[in-house]
């Protein structure tokens, strides 16, 4: 198996020489390029790093020339093949939430170990997403700010529950025992959920409530 391939995008030079010695003592990483602005790191991907594209990249937050949201917003435009995890200082509602727009898949404090670091790494590489506590809850206050007076969307308030139940990762007999329904009925409310929010699956349903705020 090749090694998982990564670029290190900070303002800081002390930054990048401590993420690319942690990066390079894990063995199955390797570091293939370092950028000091967003701007650079997308010139670089078009230019000298064009034939060996990362697999992840380490973005910084807050740059100069073009922050890491601008940056993540070109580069998972062009190359959405490459995973870009945000890696930062700042636990802002606002900003955890348009770095997930802008197409990061993990948000991650730069006070994370180094193995954590690396798991989620790892874990990006593999489409996985990896947030702690700290930031879910952040990112669940952004949605729920944008959206502070979220439409019903016609649901009745046991749809309204259920709906809640898959958004935490419930499984229909889980829901069915929690509300004292037979799996029947909850399949029936599914059902009844996605038809009504035009939806295809409990994934999309579970993203639907968060992006409304109802979680």
């Amino acid at each position: 198996m090749s090694n998982i391939k990564v670029m290190i995008v900070d303002d800081h030079d002390m930054v990048r020489v401590g993420l690319r010695t942690y990066i390079s003592m894990e063995p199955g990483l390797e570091v293939v390029g370092e950028a000091g602005n967003g701007q650079e790191a997308f010139d670089k991907l078009n230019g000298e790093l064009s034939q060996q594209l990362p697999d992840v990249i380490l973005m910084d937050l807050t740059m100069p020339v073009l922050d890491g949201i601008g940056a993540t917003k070109l580069i998972c435009g062009k190359f959405p093949e490459i995973r870009v995890i945000m890696l930062t200082s700042f636990l802002e509602e606002t900003k955890v939430l348009e770095a997930v727009e802008s197409g990061a898949i993990s948000y991650m404090l730069k006070t994370v170990s180094s193995d954590q670091l690396i798991h989620a790494i790892q874990s990006a590489y593999r489409g996985m997403p990896v947030m702690n506590s700290e930031v879910s809850l952040a990112l669940t206050r952004g949605v729920r700010q944008r959206n502070a007076k979220p439409e019903e969307e016609g649901l009745t308030s046991r749809e309204k529950e259920v709906l809640l139940l898959i958004a935490e990762g419930k499984s229909n007999k889980d829901i069915s025992e929690e509300l004292f329904i037979s799996i029947k009925t909850v399949k029936t409310h599914v059902s009844n959920l996605l038809m009504k929010c035009e939806l295809d699956d409990r994934t999309q349903l579970a993203i639907f409530a968060h992006r409304k705020g109802w979680v």
